[in-house]
């Protein structure tokens, strides 16, 4: 079924699923529950232990938002790989914090976070981490080497944040075992971010632009949020330090079950090659990381924390310089490739015998190429800025404007056509025409004709198709287009039928050469004396018809009786005066009855001579 699309908006169908998305009653739910763990923690309760049943509530929620994802009908194979992925990563979660709770619970006074809680959530994030990175990303080559540069530089930039915030700290001021654990933590969250981020630029992600974006912020949140607060803010309290390490947790889960309420679009998604689609996330990284330089140097106090700022902001700039100098060579590349098409277009247009024309809406040539010299005799420039509708011959003006009319219904589609062009001689020549509407192009932004001189051919096929329908002694029509004629008159119709008297013996006297003269003589006679509408033919050797519509019976034989006058005036053929008589037979009837028509015709005619011979034979006895 079509999407049925509003005039200035996108699928109606899309528009709706993205108003269900906010409408969504488990979405406004986890809205509600990032607010309520403000005043909750802050003003309320709080408590050692809520956070944790909390978090792994929010596990147990997330597992079962990928169960669904990685079972939607929609959903590639690619796609479900990726997300029963995800599902073993949110369960082991969901078992390491689970176990954590349960610890806090048992031991109330015990604060530490566990090493087992630890192991669960890295290595579930861990098995992330290898999907994001195994996860086909299209495109090929030098399109995934700037995909690649892109994202490293994007992770360069979110590693020198993590490293000024939380890294450089967690490192010299905990406990060996502390030390590693928020070290594999927030360094396996830095790589599900960069993953998310590759996936998000490869355009080939299992899950759409705005879900990987609030997926890839919760992620880092989980990661950044706790050392940024406490780098901005100093000591900000156990109520707000588990506001902030819980908010990123709701903002994954919100991204999660966004892509279950967004699933069917990606399987609308118009697909798009690795890095056809610029993105800012690079840029806005090597800016936020020049911004962080010259924070960390305002106390004039270069520390390891500044050392690490330093390197990854000299680290970030050799990215961007290998993006730029990939960038360069494929443009230099590209360059090359389209002067070499243009070589080749201008050698193929050049040489070629078929004329190639664009034109705007109204008719006016905006290119043509250098075949219309040969074509039309005039120069391509001399053609520019003119009018077709000007050079096109006036009876076939109105085919032309059907033939728009089609382009405007088929754009894109080839029609073909045959119309008359004048040519510099004033002559008017018979061109082959393939149309396409391109306006639409921007690259063209006009109909494109290819055109082919057409005219020896058309002069031969119309050649043919007379001498099907014409006797070639006396250029009259023959018995085809005679019952063409009749097919396409309406009303009622009268026929003539003619044999000529006294032919025989001017053939066998005189010769064939002396007859063909006679015939010849017939035929322009009979035509001097019909209208525009009525048709001589000859139907084979001597004997002639001649169709007249709307001609009733006494019309028909007062024109016989004129004929037959005619006819019988003596003609000068080769020095000799020769005379022929003609027997005529009178029909009326109706278009359908063809041949009944003539079998009538002929009847009366062989009647009327035999009354003429009847009439001869009393003359010769008186």
């Amino acid at each position: 079924m079509r999407k049925l699309r509003s005039p200035d908006g996108p699928p109606m169908g899309t528009t709706m699923q993205k108003r269900a998305g906010v409408a969504d009653p488990v979405l406004l739910a986890l809205v509600a529950l990032g607010v309520l763990l403000v005043p909750w923690f802050l003003a309320g309760p709080g408590g050692a232990v809520t956070p944790w049943v909390i978090q792994a509530g929010i596990d147990i929620t997330m597992t079962y938002f990928a169960w669904r994802l990685a079972t939607h009908a929609e959903m590639t194979v690619d796609g479900r790989r990726f997300w029963r992925v995800v599902v073993l990563a949110c369960a082991s979660c969901a078992v390491g914090d689970t176990y954590q709770a349960v610890l806090m619970i048992a031991q109330p006074g015990n604060t530490r976070i566990s090493l087992v809680q630890t192991a669960f959530v890295v290595a579930g994030m861990a098995t992330v981490v290898a999907a994001t990175l195994r996860h086909p990303l299209g495109g090929a080559g030098r399109q995934r080497l700037r995909l690649w540069f892109d994202a490293a530089t994007v992770l360069t930039g979110v590693a020198v944040f993590l490293w000024y915030f939380l890294l450089a700290t967690e490192l010299s001021g905990k406990q060996a075992a502390d030390r590693w654990a928020a070290s594999a933590t927030a360094v396996v969250m830095l790589l599900i971010t960069f993953g998310l981020l590759k996936l998000i630029l490869s355009g080939t992600a299992p899950f759409t632009r705005g879900a990987g974006v609030l997926a890839s912020l919760g992620v880092a949140g989980t990661a950044l949020a706790a050392p940024l607060t406490t780098g901005l803010l100093g000591d900000p309290g156990p109520g707000l330090m588990t506001v902030v390490q819980l908010l990123p947790c709701v903002l994954t889960a919100f991204s999660l079950r966004l892509q279950q309420v967004r699933a069917g679009q990606l399987a609308r998604r118009v697909d798009t090659t690795a890095g056809t689609r610029s993105s800012r996330l690079p840029y806005l990284a090597v800016i936020s990381t020049q911004v962080l330089l010259l924070f960390s140097l305002l106390d004039g106090h270069v520390d390891l924390r500044v050392w690490g700022v330093a390197v990854g902001t000299a680290a970030i700039t050799a990215l961007v310089l290998g993006r730029q100098v990939a960038a360069l060579r494929d443009n230099e590349r590209l360059l090359g490739q389209i002067d070499e098409q243009s070589e080749r277009f201008r050698a193929l247009v050049q040489h070629t015998s078929d004329l190639t024309l664009v034109v705007d809406r109204e008719s006016t040539v905006s290119y043509a190429s250098p075949a219309a010299e040969r074509v039309l005799g005039m120069p391509a420039a001399q053609l520019l800025g003119t009018s077709l509708f000007e050079r096109t011959h006036p009876d076939d003006v109105p085919g032309v404007n059907a033939l728009a009319r089609q382009l405007a219904a088929h754009p894109g589609m080839g029609i073909t056509t045959q119309v008359r062009w004048r040519h510099a001689d004033g002559s008017y020549r018979w061109m082959d025409i393939v149309s396409t509407d391109l306006r639409h192009n921007p690259s063209v932004r006009g109909v494109v004709l290819n055109a082919r001189d057409a005219t020896e051919a058309r002069a031969l096929h119309d050649e043919l198709q007379r001498q099907a329908t014409h006797d070639v002694l006396t250029g009259l029509g023959n018995r085809v287009l005679l019952h063409q004629r009749l097919a396409e008159a309406s009303g009622a119709v009268s026929m003539l039928l003619i044999d000529l008297d006294g032919f025989k013996e001017i053939n066998d006297r005189y010769g064939h050469h002396a007859g063909d003269l006679v015939l010849r003589t017939v035929a322009d006679r009979l035509t001097g004396l019909l209208g525009a509408d009525e048709v001589a033919a000859r139907l084979g050797g001597d004997e002639f018809a001649v169709l007249l519509p709307g001609t009733d019976v006494v019309g028909a034989a007062t024109l016989a009786d004129r004929i037959a006058l005619v006819l019988a005036e003596p003609m000068t053929i080769a020095d000799l005066e020769l005379t022929v008589g003609a027997s005529i037979g009178v029909s009326a009837g109706e278009p359908g009855e063809g041949d009944g028509l003539l079998r009538e015709a002929d009847a009366a005619m062989y009647r009327r001579k035999k009354q003429r011979k009847a009439r001869r034979r009393e003359t010769a006895r008186a």
